[in-house]
């Protein structure tokens, strides 16, 4: 007979496994935190180099990964089939890579380090008029260019904290290093969630800025489907609606990279038209401008990224 003080808790060999387990994910956490930090400090052009070769490595190995970017390449209709497509395709592949290993360093060093990256800024204009008319800011960047340095580089400019909206990454040890990499300095962070959405309401009204990315797929009910690049994509509602409470002059931004590891130039541009309050409307005006910045740098935008994708429980498109 089994004794009845057995089912009072797991057996002690089980409790001490489990600790063993849980002291071996932090030591192991600590020891990849210390790798990468090392990592952060190779030079950038070197970081970039790598980026490359992993980037015609996804390519290579993974068959859906690849079709939906040469399909989303081909969808935008910014290159001609033959030549330029691939011209186009083969250059987007390289960036990939960069503006994956290129997040070491702006995770891993300190802000001003990440800031010294950037060799010039365009439209820091626009920033000051806000700040001298005392109205909050909506800075608004697509996955394009190094959206984390172009971030950085704001919120180490800015005279009160930058709170930026995430989703957290599919790889789950991957967020306690990108949080790490964000909220420090002036930064922080608010999840994708209703409690997110309150945070960004309340740092707007305070008078602060907060950072968003607008081109993520949003979850059922938080959407309209707009054209982008000449197909339905469900697009957000939220940052017109922010946009429209707070009374935020809107920004959209992102860092381009430079060829050769030499850094990054930051655009900042007004919006092209303006927020009415009308769903389908707004996320047209939304995507517009959202292509008007990637026309700017093609090659550099995330088009690997599904964004034409229904959400689960979503509407079929129009």
């Amino acid at each position: 007979m089994i004794p009845l003080g057995f089912w009072n808790g797991p057996p002690t060999v089980f409790v001490a496994a489990s600790r063993y387990n849980a002291a071996f994910d932090r030591w192991a956490y600590r020891m990849l935190t210390v790798c990468l930090k090392f990592l952060a400090w190779w030079p950038l052009w070197l970081l970039q180099g790598l980026g490359v070769l992993a980037g015609w490595m996804a390519y290579l190995a993974d068959g859906s990964y690849r079709r939906r970017l040469g399909d989303n390449v081909r969808q935008s209709g910014l290159a001609a089939q033959g030549v330029c497509y691939n011209r186009l395709l083969h250059r987007a592949i390289r960036e990939h890579g960069k503006g994956a290993f290129e997040l070491l360093a702006a995770w891993g060093r300190p802000s001003s380090a990440v800031a010294a990256l950037v060799r010039r800024c365009q439209g820091w204009e626009l920033v000051d008029a806000a700040l001298a008319a005392q109205r909050p800011l909506i800075f608004v960047t697509p996955h394009l260019g190094a959206f984390d340095v172009a971030g950085r580089y704001i919120s180490t400019r800015l005279p009160y904290p930058l709170t930026a909206m995430y989703r957290p990454p599919k790889l789950r040890w991957l967020e306690p290093l990108m949080n790490a990499g964000r909220v420090r300095d002036k930064g922080r962070t608010a999840p994708a969630t209703a409690a997110g959405v309150r945070q960004l309401l309340k740092a707007l009204k305070s008078g602060e800025a907060t950072v968003i990315l607008p081109d993520q797929a949003p979850g059922a009910g938080e959407g309209v489907w707009a054209d982008f690049f000449g197909r339905p994509a469900y697009t957000m509602t939220l940052l017109p609606r922010l946009a429209t409470a707070a009374d935020a002059v809107v920004l959209f931004f992102f860092a381009e990279r430079l060829s050769w590891g030499r850094g990054y130039v930051v655009h900042i541009l007004p919006m092209q038209g303006e927020f009415r309050g009308e769903r389908e409307a707004d996320a047209l005006t939304l995507n517009r401008n959202i292509e008007n910045l990637i026309r700017m740098a093609p090659t550099q935008y995330l088009w690997s990224y599904n964004r034409y994708k229904r959400p689960a429980g979503a509407p079929e498109a129009a």
